[in-house]
């Protein structure tokens, strides 16, 4: 047995190792806790104040739209929105049964709203109704004090002036697809709505500007309670286009008399883009919050195609409103001269084809002045044949056919397609046949064209043979894209004036002239005049028996197996400042159809040169 002396030895040395520890672990703490409140103070106190305060993007005015003259065309609107907090009331049903009775709510805004409070947190307002008239606003403040949880915010919604007459160029805006979010935080703002069609997306990023700041207290959950500071963001820039919203506006509501088809105008001294249209059309304002079903459904069934834009998009034969191609091409290579007359019995025997003249009788003798006047198509077939397919396109090029004009400003174009030998050969891995160079003549076969492409052949046919390139936008623009034009200067495209002033004559009489197919669509009024050229565009091969019998007329057809009709014209003879080009979709004949509704656009357009100042000095005075 130990003595009390070992005894006591053995105690104090397990007191000195349990103090031992004891100083080691308290020492342990003390450097633990220098290191928290000394050394790492500045990064706890940043947390700490991080989950104290929160910080909440907001989103910017978008900028706006607007034409030539400062008129605005796309611009934003209080919206006033319908809010319902879930935590706030008792129960979300209960309160959508109030509601159903003071403003008017559909099925599918119930399944929205009870599917949104079930994802979200319950302090976290849900939208009801969005664009809520001021008298629906009045009803629901009336009733507030019977509508725990049920607020009225005021955010902003995207505005359309001229609604579906400007929807193919401004196109329209929506909320961000999955695809979108690449990181950017203010994209998932849910307010944000981004470009998706038109001007509205070529110039998005411009268009956007730069979002705000909310910083804001908050408790433990997350739930707000008091603001602490905002920073309101930078509105996005506004977009000047070359447009004139009156004359667009004259263009629409003349196209509306017709079923489908398109208008384009030019400012033949310098691209400026005047008018544009598409028709039918659609209410851009439909997709901001997302498009309704049946909305779709009946947008993508009508055999109209409201949502292409036919006067980019749209691609057609080009008729006889290519024989100025066909001529200037025939007068470069020297296969003709003005002078040069052509018999037309009614059709040319060609082998063992016989292609037809529009007119079954015939028209006689024809130089060149003549054939374009009553645009005849046995003088073209001749004309084309003695020149060759590919000096035609060459010349069609020259003028802009085959490649896309406004493609940097506006989405959607099409590039069209001139033909040649060796694009067939390329194509079809077959030769070019004769026979196909005497449809070439007359606008036909492979060639296609969009309304654009034709406006700019006139425009450069009138202007004294200057490669002017359209353009949409003004230079005012921010953000302008350096590739798109320098300045107002281009290139000459070096044919002869003594060739441009043939066609133009025969442009002239087509129109003033009483044999002309377009003399019925003469301007009249004093000081103003217009030249022009008719076309018309085959859908459907015509039988050699309709033709010969008659039978079939286009009239008792089915629409969409009728003719397109053509009208490309240029305004004023003397100096000619505007280049008209129009399509209407199965319109049968381009001098009834089409011609009219030129005639009312640059009678118009003429009319407005007279009364106002030129953009420059209207944007100046602004």
């Amino acid at each position: 047995m130990a003595g009390p002396g070992l005894r006591a030895q053995v105690f104090s040395r397990r007191v000195a190792l349990i103090a031992g520890g004891e100083l080691t672990l308290l020492g342990m703490l003390i450097g633990r806790l220098y290191q928290l409140q000394v050394i790492d103070r500045e990064r706890y106190a940043t947390l700490a104040e991080d989950n104290r305060v929160a910080m909440r993007l907001l989103a910017p005015p978008r900028g706006r739209i607007l034409d030539r003259y400062g008129v605005p065309l796309a611009l934003n609107r209080q919206n006033y929105r319908l809010v319902v907090t879930a935590e706030q009331t008792g129960s979300v049903a209960a309160t959508l049964d109030a509601l159903a009775a003071i403003v008017t709510l559909t099925d599918a805004d119930r399944r929205r709203v009870t599917r949104e409070v079930s994802r979200r947190r319950r302090f976290v307002p849900v939208t009801v109704r969005e664009d809520l008239s001021w008298d629906e606003v009045a009803r629901v403040a009336v009733n507030a004090p019977d509508l725990p949880g049920v607020a009225i915010e005021v955010g902003t919604s995207r505005e359309y002036s001229y609604g579906e007459e400007f929807a193919h160029v401004l196109g329209y805006v929506a909320p961000p697809a999955e695809s979108d979010l690449t990181g950017d935080p203010m994209l998932e703002l849910p307010d944000m709505r981004i470009g998706r069609n038109g001007v509205e997306r070529v110039y998005d990023v411009a268009l956007r500007g730069r979002a705000g700041t909310s910083q804001f207290e908050v408790n433990a959950v997350g739930r707000p309670i008091r603001e602490l500071a905002r920073i309101e963001g930078d509105p996005g820039l506004d977009v000047v286009l070359t447009l004139d919203a009156e004359l667009q506006r004259v263009a629409a509501q003349a196209l509306a008399r017709e079923q489908s088809g398109s208008v384009v105008v030019i400012d033949v001294t310098n691209g400026d883009v005047l008018a544009l249209v598409s028709y039918p059309s659609f209410r851009p304002g439909d997709f901001e919050r997302g498009i309704a079903a049946s909305t779709w459904r009946q947008l993508t069934s009508d055999i109209r195609n409201p949502l292409i834009n036919k006067a980019v998009s749209g691609q057609y034969s080009p008729g006889s409103t290519f024989k100025m191609m066909v001529a200037l091409a025939a007068l470069d290579s020297g296969a003709v001269t003005p002078e040069t007359r052509v018999g037309c019995p009614g059709h040319l025997d060609f082998g063992d084809n016989r292609f037809h003249c529009w007119k079954p009788s015939g028209h006689g003798p024809m130089d060149m002045v003549d054939a374009i006047t009553q645009s005849c198509d046995v003088y073209f077939y001749e004309v084309a044949r003695r020149t060759g397919a590919d000096k035609i396109a060459a010349m069609a090029r020259r003028f802009g056919f085959g490649e896309t004009q406004l493609s940097q400003e506006l989405p959607g174009e099409r590039a069209g397609l001139v033909p040649s030998t060796e694009w067939k050969l390329r194509t079809y891995g077959e030769q070019w046949a004769q026979g196909e160079t005497l449809i070439f003549g007359i606008g036909q076969g492979y060639i296609l064209a969009t309304p654009l492409q034709l406006a700019v052949m006139t425009a450069r046919l009138v202007n004294g043979g200057i490669a002017v390139k359209p353009h949409l936008t003004r230079d005012r623009i921010v953000e302008r894209r350096a590739d798109l034009r320098s300045a107002d200067v281009f290139p000459a495209m070096n044919i002869p004036r003594r060739h441009m002033q043939v066609v133009l004559r025969g442009m002239d009489q087509v129109v003033n002239g009483e044999r002309g197919t377009g003399y019925r669509s003469r301007i009249v009024e004093p000081g103003m005049s217009m030249g022009g050229k008719s076309g018309t565009a085959q859908v459907r091969r015509i039988s050699m028996q309709e033709r010969l019998t008659g039978r079939r007329r286009q009239e008792d057809l089915p629409w969409e197996h009728r003719h397109h009709a053509l009208f490309v014209a240029y305004a004023p003879i003397e100096q000619p400042r505007y280049a008209c080009a129009v399509v209407v979709e199965h319109g049968i004949g381009g001098s009834a159809t089409a011609a009219p509704i030129c005639k009312e656009v640059l009678t118009e357009a003429q009319r407005r040169l007279r009364q106002r100042p030129t953009a420059p000095q209207r944007m100046a005075e602004r």
